[in-house]
């Protein structure tokens, strides 16, 4: 195919707020062994990405700092080695960097198939969060088919999509959410049942949702205060799974519930893993997640869309987190 030499790309001039996000023109890159180049349709705008504009997130080495986790659009060209893949396909892809911009370099393994059904700009916002929410949950997690599990931020893309996979895998559902409107979106996307942390404790109501018991698995994203709660909230032989600290990640709290009641904690990044990893959870999606998504058993809710030149815009609603779903921007138009 032919290629231009140049295309629109988003970076951060230096670290900051979102006035810090610039659209540049910068070289079209060229795949390396095992790679595939991507024409961008649509990328996901996740925290990260904000974490990484802020200076506390920095790609890993040798990678571009142009940001973006996942993007969705058709393979225009293929490095040496590549199996399996053709030009022309429509595919959706979890990467290291580099998914704000017209054209992204792509993990061939880390390529999966726009499933049927879906729509290009759809695609584009399930790897960054299925790949995060089936490795902690399912396999980290070790959710088991009639256990309890508490999802915090259950609105958020990480939360809705934590709250469709664990229904489908037999669990039971309590989520946590900001407002009146963010509990009833968890609600209609399966919860059993949504807590408004802001008017309620929600240890409290875990425990009486569980009739003093408490639940299996808690998947957190706000560290901070809610480390020790979080704790407080699991079963005997409960686990807590951290993936991110919207708050601070350094607390002091007291260790002997882990002892006493057996509790495990765990947690995980995602971007750092070697490409061998990462391949052998999207072999796990192939097979046991994406065909969920082409029979409707699950679904992608986009809030809202923006253009690559309204990036400023889109990173300023993550931050507000005014927003239910997933949050978009439409690279090619």
């Amino acid at each position: 195919m032919s290629l231009p030499a140049t295309m629109r790309q988003i970076r951060f001039a230096g670290a900051g707020g979102p006035e810090v996000i610039t659209l540049e023109t910068g070289p079209v890159p060229v795949p390396g062994e095992g790679q595939v180049l991507i024409e961008v349709a649509a990328a996901g705008v996740n925290r990260p990405d904000c974490l990484q504009r802020a200076g506390g997130y920095p790609p890993p080495p040798g990678a571009t700092d142009v940001p973006g986790l996942e993007v969705s659009g058709t393979i225009v060209a293929l490095g040496a080695g590549v199996t399996g893949l053709s030009l022309g396909d429509a595919v959706c892809a979890l990467v290291i960097s580099g998914g704000y911009a017209d054209y992204c370099i792509a993990e061939a393994p880390l390529c999966l198939p726009v499933p049927a059904g879906l729509s290009l700009l759809e695609a584009a916002g399930l790897p960054e969060n299925v790949f995060t929410v089936y490795d902690n949950v399912i396999t980290r997690g070790r959710l088991a088919k009639g256990e309890t599990i508490l999802i915090h931020g259950g609105s958020s893309g990480i939360g809705y999509t934590a709250i469709q996979l664990a229904k489908h895998f037999g669990a039971r559902v309590i989520a946590t959410a900001g407002s009146a409107e963010k509990c009833d979106f968890c609600l209609s996307m399966g919860a059993d049942a949504a807590i408004d942390y802001r008017k309620q404790d929600y240890v409290a109501e875990v425990k009486a949702l569980t009739e003093g018991r408490g639940v299996d698995v808690v998947l957190d994203m706000v560290g901070g205060p809610y480390i020790q709660q979080n704790l407080a909230s699991l079963a005997f032989e409960g686990r807590l799974v951290q993936i991110a600290f919207l708050q601070t990640s350094r607390v002091e709290f007291d260790f002997m519930q882990l002892m006493l009641r057996r509790l495990t904690m765990t947690g995980s990044t995602l971007r750092p893993r070697s490409v061998a990893l990462k391949k052998a959870i999207a072999d796990k999606l192939r097979t046991d997640v994406w065909p969920l998504y082409a029979s409707g058993q699950l679904r992608t809710v986009i809030h809202k869309t923006f253009p690559l030149e309204q990036t400023r815009e889109a990173h300023a609603l993550m931050e507000s987190s005014n927003h239910l779903g997933k949050i978009m921007l439409e690279v090619r138009q």
